[in-house]
């Protein structure tokens, strides 16, 4: 456990850039006691690490009563949302954070930081993983290690077995493919899901491989209607969920959270791109397969092929 400091962190409000953050919080805890602030799936999603995690209420004035009831005495804090009303909330909590000066919140920070130079640029872009990292490096004051070449998200064994045991109530004994066809959202107006996943899933099937997935909270339908004769499994915990990905023979998922994950246990993954941009925001692992770009999607016969390579 580290013996300095209380440090008070609070999280992005998405899956995935909560573990694109995952190296950056790894490099503050080497010399802090962690507190995140975050969405309530991180209590789960961080479940296996020695940090504290206060979820977020709903509501400004009991964000804010939660905050200042929470808060250990002498604690700094450092924000990794670049949104005014987290710097905001901070505040009125009676604490001044560190963070980017962005979104005119600088009058709320005790030590404000000019967004990097380089995620100004388009050639060569910035990744999310490098933009965190950057900032605890700054807030670190301090050498710091090169950022890691990919995510190493911990879980606990109470998780993977309570995957294991998913499975084997849904008849699932062997190897199975993962499938995660929903992104929830939209970019720039532009829908986030790539429109394959059907004509995919029963295409694996044909070829005699189980094809599992499992929806995220009310998206149970949406899943089955993506892809039809795939074995859905109940909504779980996104810890669970990182199991069952980890536990795959591959992922196929659209640029969302699911990759995300997928690639934060090490999953063997391709991930599919139609609307944003993978440069920036792609999964940060060397292995995974992108498909597809900010300019269109991949066709289903660039992706069966992959996916069949990758089955091997």
């Amino acid at each position: 456990m580290p013996i300095g400091p209380d440090l008070i962190v609070r999280l992005p409000n998405h899956l995935g850039d909560a573990l694109m953050a995952l190296p950056a919080l790894e490099l503050l805890a080497a010399g802090h006691s962690l507190t995140l602030v975050g969405k309530p799936w991180a209590i789960d999603l961080f479940g296996a690490y020695p940090w504290r995690v206060l979820p977020l209420a709903a509501s400004r004035r009991a964000r804010i009563a939660a905050l200042r009831a929470s808060l250990p005495r002498g604690a700094k804090a450092l924000l990794l949302t670049n949104s005014f009303g987290s710097a905001l909330d901070f505040c009125l909590a009676g604490l001044r954070p560190a963070g980017y000066a962005t979104d005119l919140r600088r009058a709320f920070l005790d030590r404000s930081y000019p967004v990097p130079a380089r995620w100004q640029q388009d050639s060569p872009p910035m990744h999310m993983v490098e933009y965190y990292y950057e900032l605890a490096q700054r807030f670190l004051v301090g050498a710091a290690p090169r950022v890691p070449s990919m995510l190493s998200l911990r879980l606990a064994e109470s998780r993977v077995e309570r995957a294991r045991a998913m499975l084997t109530a849904a008849g699932v004994t062997g190897d199975y493919v993962m499938l995660c066809p929903v992104a929830v959202g939209r970019h720039r107006g532009k829908v986030k899901a790539w429109d394959g996943f059907g004509d995919l899933c029963r295409e694996l099937l044909d070829a005699g491989v189980a094809v599992v997935c499992c929806p995220g909270p009310g998206e149970t339908d949406a899943v089955r209607a993506a892809a039809p004769g795939a074995q859905i499994l109940p909504p779980t915990d996104v810890a669970t969920f990182a199991a069952l990905l980890a536990g795959s023979r591959l992922v196929v998922a659209n640029d969302s959270g699911s990759a995300h994950v997928a690639a934060a246990v090490g999953a063997r993954l391709v991930t599919l791109f139609g609307v944003t941009d993978a440069r920036r925001t792609g999964p940060w692992s060397p292995t995974a397969l992108r498909l597809g770009s900010a300019d269109g999607w991949p066709s289903l016969q660039e992706v069966s092929a992959a996916v069949r390579g990758l089955l091997g």
